[in-house]
């Protein structure tokens, strides 16, 4: 079992920057990924970015590159994305999500087997 705790939503406005973090425990050795989702009201899931849990590559969805990074603490097991210039469409609830198994698709959902509790990032105009 792998447990996920996010921190750092808020409210900001747009232009702004936030850093959300997401701490891991439990089953830590047997973590491939750990990625970054998120949810509009009324939207699907969507992935944002995701990093390999040992070798620190990483991916971005087209609509977060060049604004989000996505960055690992392997002695903390924590994991954290830094969102700037942030603009309203990014409003959502931001999920950590980890894998405990390999797979080449780090852009769907299904494919991760672990879940956070989900924490609320709203950017104002």
């Amino acid at each position: 079992q792998v447990q996920l705790v996010e921190s750092g939503g808020g409210l900001v406005q747009a232009g702004g920057s936030l850093r959300l973090s997401c701490a891991a425990s439990g089953r830590i050795f047997s973590m491939y990924v750990m990625g970054w989702f998120r949810q509009a009201p009324g939207k699907e899931r969507e992935f944002a970015a995701a990093i390999d849990w040992s070798g620190g590559s990483t991916y971005y969805a087209d609509s977060v590159k060049g604004r989000f990074t996505i960055s690992r603490d392997n002695a903390k097991n924590t994991v954290y994305l830094q969102m700037n210039s942030l603009k309203p469409d990014d409003t959502a609830v931001y999920y950590c999500a980890a894998r405990t198994y390999y797979s080449k698709n780090y852009y769907l959902p299904f494919e991760y087997n672990y879940w956070g509790q989900g924490t609320q990032v709203t950017v104002s105009s």
